[in-house]
């Protein structure tokens, strides 16, 4: 088994999705918290000057989507097919689409920006939450297992399961139109391996 070390702050962030599935997968790994003071000296270091980062035996990958699928192709997360590897890899891209539009609310709201928060979540907010959310319904609705694809796990469904939970604690009623995205929330975050990590996870 190759040692890994996953590399971000000790924040959740862009570092929880890679933490979720080594969790869900059951896989060791050192959670290695950089501190804004380590930063400065770590980031020349770093292939592209950002985290998070994995390392696997000493070798970096950087970029949170490239170490989300590497650990997920690794342990059996990414699909059970090609095909199904291709559709895993569209709906995160279609999540990332999402995001762009999405944070020109939500970065605000978080307290990384300025701006009328009413305003910004009526122009980018809800526009961008019904333009995906309806696309992942009917992604959720096709199946009749529970998950995004295929009969079984994968790592988008780590990945929209957390942003579901994040957007829920952090603005509570924003999905209520959408109960079938929560019903597959509550369904990713009850399996066992991963409820341990998020009820014992250190941020």
């Amino acid at each position: 088994m190759p040692e890994y070390k996953l590399h971000y702050f000790g924040i959740r962030g862009l570092g929880e999705v890679p933490r979720q599935i080594f969790a869900l997968a059951e896989v060791k790994f050192e959670n290695v918290a950089v501190t804004r003071e380590e930063w400065p000296e770590f980031k020349k270091k770093t292939p592209f000057g950002q985290m998070p980062l994995l390392e696997v035996d000493g070798k970096f990958i950087p970029q949170s989507f490239a170490i989300a699928r590497y650990i997920a192709t690794a342990h059996g997360l990414a699909g059970k097919t090609p095909f199904e590897a291709a559709w895993v890899d569209a709906l995160a891209d279609q999540w990332k689409d999402f995001q762009n539009d999405f944070k020109k609310y939500w970065y605000p709201k978080l307290g990384f920006g300025e701006g009328d928060l009413d305003a910004l979540k009526i122009e980018h907010g809800i526009p961008a939450r019904d333009k995906f959310f309806p696309l992942i319904t009917k992604q959720l609705k096709s199946h009749s297992s529970g998950f995004l694809v295929g009969d079984g796990v994968t790592w988008v469904d780590v990945l929209v399961a957390n942003a579901t939970a994040d957007l829920e604690e952090k603005d509570a009623g924003f999905l209520a139109d959408y109960p079938e995205v929560i019903a597959h929330q509550k369904k990713i975050h009850a399996l066992p391996a991963l409820k341990k990590w998020i009820e014992t996870r250190p941020y």
